[in-house]
C-alpha cells in the first residue's frame, strides 16, 4: 500500500507527461504541477483572463496576440509559463524571448528558469541552464534575444514573445515580423507567431499603433486585463463604500480570487493620480501627460456632422511631397459666443505626388470650393524647376490663399482653445468621423518625454495633419470674431 504522503508525490509526475486537452485541464495541471491558480474569470465588461491568454497560444488557435495588461498585472510571469507549456508539450519547438529592453527579457527568463527547475521538471532539462537560454531531452529550445535588428535578423523560429512593446525601437519591431515560421513539432501543428505584450502608456506608442491596427486586422487576437481582474478578493466585511476603488469596481472585486493584494492595489490607488491609475492600472486610456491635445476627447470632438454647401467652407494645406500633402476641408459656423465653430468635413493626405495631380483629387472632392485655403507660409519660395512657388500654383488655378506667419506654439494654443466647450453645446472645434488621419494626428501629436523643456512637439508624421488644421484656424483668427466671419 502507498501512503497518502507519498501518492501526494507522486501525483505531479503521473501528470506531467500527460498534455492537457481543454482549457480546465490545462489550469489544473499548471496548479498540480507549479501550485499556480491562474485567475480565470475577469471581473470587468469585455476583458479577458490570463486564463485565456494561456489556452489561446498553448491550443494554437488562429491569430498573433496583443496582450494588453495593467502594471504588475502578471503578463510577463504568464509570458514565461506559456513558453514552458510551448517547451514541454511541442517537442522541437524553438521559442524566443524578446523585450524592450535585455533586461525585461531577462526577467521573462527568470521566471522560466524558476519554473524549469522545480524537483518534478528539473530531469527534463538537456544541459546546463545558461544565462541566455535552455534546452529540454525533447528538443526544444528557447533564447533571449537583445533589443536590436542584428540580433533579431537571421531567427527563424516558431514562437517570438515580445515583452514591454511599448519600449520597443520601431525598427526592431518591424524586423521581428519576419522571423516565424510554422513547424510539426511532436503531433502538434504550430503556427509561426508573434505575441506582444505590453502596458500602453502613451497614446502615440507602438502599443496604442497595435491595438489601433488589430481593430481591422483579423491577424491579431486582443486579449487585455486590468488590475480589478487580478487582484484578490476583497475582504467581505470592507467597507465598499470609502474604498476609493469603488467607482471602478462596483463591489466586483468581492467575488472570485486573484493574485495581487487589495492592500496593495489600495495604496497605488492613494499614491497615484486618478489619470494615471486609469492608464497603467485600469487600461482604460493611455496617459496624456505628453499630448499635445490632452484635452482632445473623440467621444466629445468627433461629431458625423452634415455638410451645410451654404455655410463658408474654408480649408487648410500643409505642403508635402515625400512627406504627407495634407488638405483639409471645414465648415465654418457662427455660434453665441465669440468664437465660431470650425467642423472639418473631409480630408486628403497623400505622399510622393506632384502638387498637380493633389489639385486634381482636391477638385473631384464633392464639396463646395473653400472661400480661402490657410497655408503654411515656406509655401511662397520657389520650386527649382518650375520657378513657381506652391503659393503661386494654388493662386493660378483660382484659390485665395491666407498664409499669416505666426509661432508654431501660438497655433497650436489656438486649436486647444477651441477643444473646449466655452458654454455651448458643442466645443468650436469638431471633426468628421471620415477624417481618421487628422483623429489619429489629434490623439497622437506629442512632446518628447525625454525632453520635457523641449517646447516643440516631436515631428514624426502627426504633425502635418495638425499643421494644416493650425494654418486653416490661425487664419480664420486673424480676422477674429462673428462680424467678420460673415463678412468673408
Amino acid at each position: 500500500m502507498t501512503s497518502p504522503i507519498e501518492w501526494d508525490q507522486q501525483i505531479p509526475m503521473a501528470l506531467r507527461d500527460i498534455r492537457p486537452r481543454t482549457e480546465p485541464q490545462l489550469r489544473a495541471w499548471i496548479k498540480a504541477m507549479l501550485g499556480i491558480t491562474v485567475p480565470v474569470a475577469p471581473r470587468c465588461a469585455g476583458h479577458d483572463s490570463p486564463m485565456a491568454y494561456l489556452g489561446h497560444v498553448f491550443f494554437e488557435r488562429p491569430g498573433d496576440v496583443i496582450v494588453w495588461a495593467n502594471r504588475g498585472g502578471g503578463k510577463t510571469f504568464y509570458g514565461a509559463l506559456a513558453t514552458l507549456l510551448d517547451l514541454m508539450f511541442k517537442p522541437g519547438i524553438e521559442v524566443r524571448i524578446l523585450g524592450g529592453s535585455l533586461d525585461q527579457s531577462t526577467k521573462m527568463y527568470r521566471y522560466l528558469r524558476w519554473m524549469i527547475d522545480r524537483p518534478v521538471l528539473r530531469d527534463l532539462l538537456d544541459g546546463r541552464i545558461t544565462q541566455r537560454g535552455l534546452r529540454l531531452i525533447n528538443g526544444s529550445g528557447v533564447e533571449l534575444l537583445a533589443q536590436s535588428q542584428t540580433s533579431v535578423r537571421g531567427q527563424r523560429v516558431q514562437k517570438l514573445r515580445c515583452d514591454e512593446v511599448e519600449l520597443f525601437d520601431r525598427d526592431v519591431w518591424e524586423a521581428a515580423q519576419f522571423v516565424t515560421r510554422s513547424a510539426r513539432c511532436g503531433e502538434i501543428q504550430v503556427r509561426g507567431s508573434v505575441e506582444a505584450l505590453s502596458t500602453m502608456h502613451r497614446p502615440f506608442g507602438l502599443m496604442s499603433e497595435l491595438i489601433g491596427q488589430a481593430r481591422s486586422d483579423q491577424r491579431w487576437k486582443t486579449l487585455k486585463w486590468c488590475v480589478l481582474d487580478v487582484m484578490d478578493r476583497c475582504e467581505a466585511d470592507r467597507d465598499c463604500q470609502a474604498c476609493p476603488l469603488l467607482d471602478s469596481c462596483a463591489r466586483r472585486a468581492k467575488q472570485w480570487r486573484g493574485f495581487l493584494r487589495v492592500e496593495d492595489v489600495l495604496a497605488q490607488r492613494r499614491r497615484s493620480s486618478e489619470l494615471c491609475f486609469d492608464a497603467e492600472m485600469l487600461c482604460r486610456r493611455p496617459s496624456r501627460s505628453d499630448a499635445v491635445f490632452p484635452r482632445f476627447d473623440p467621444a466629445e470632438h468627433v461629431v458625423p456632422v452634415e455638410p451645410d454647401r451654404n455655410a463658408m467652407w474654408i480649408g487648410g494645406v500643409d505642403f508635402g511631397l515625400r512627406s504627407p500633402f495634407v488638405m483639409l476641408w471645414a465648415q465654418v459656423r457662427p455660434t453665441d459666443q465669440s468664437i465660431p465653430r470650425i467642423e472639418v468635413i473631409d480630408e486628403y493626405i497623400v505622399s510622393d505626388r506632384m502638387l498637380d495631380e493633389h489639385l486634381r483629387e482636391m477638385e473631384n472632392r464633392p464639396w463646395p470650393r473653400p472661400s480661402w485655403l490657410g497655408v503654411d507660409p515656406a509655401g511662397h519660395q520657389r520650386n527649382e524647376q518650375t520657378g513657381l512657388s506652391n503659393i503661386a500654383v494654388l493662386r493660378r488655378v483660382g484659390y485665395r490663399i491666407r498664409s499669416a506667419r505666426r509661432l508654431l506654439t501660438e497655433g497650436l494654443e489656438h486649436v486647444r482653445c477651441r477643444l473646449e466647450r466655452h458654454d455651448t453645446a458643442q466645443p468650436a472645434l469638431v471633426i468628421h468621423p471620415r477624417c481618421r488621419g487628422l483623429i489619429e494626428a489629434m490623439r497622437c501629436y506629442h512632446f518628447d518625454p525625454d525632453r520635457p523643456d523641449h517646447p516643440h512637439p516631436v515631428k514624426d508624421g502627426y504633425d502635418h495633419p495638425v499643421d494644416a488644421l493650425r494654418y486653416m484656424t490661425i487664419n480664420l483668427e486673424m480676422r477674429g470674431g462673428r462680424a467678420q466671419v460673415r463678412s468673408y
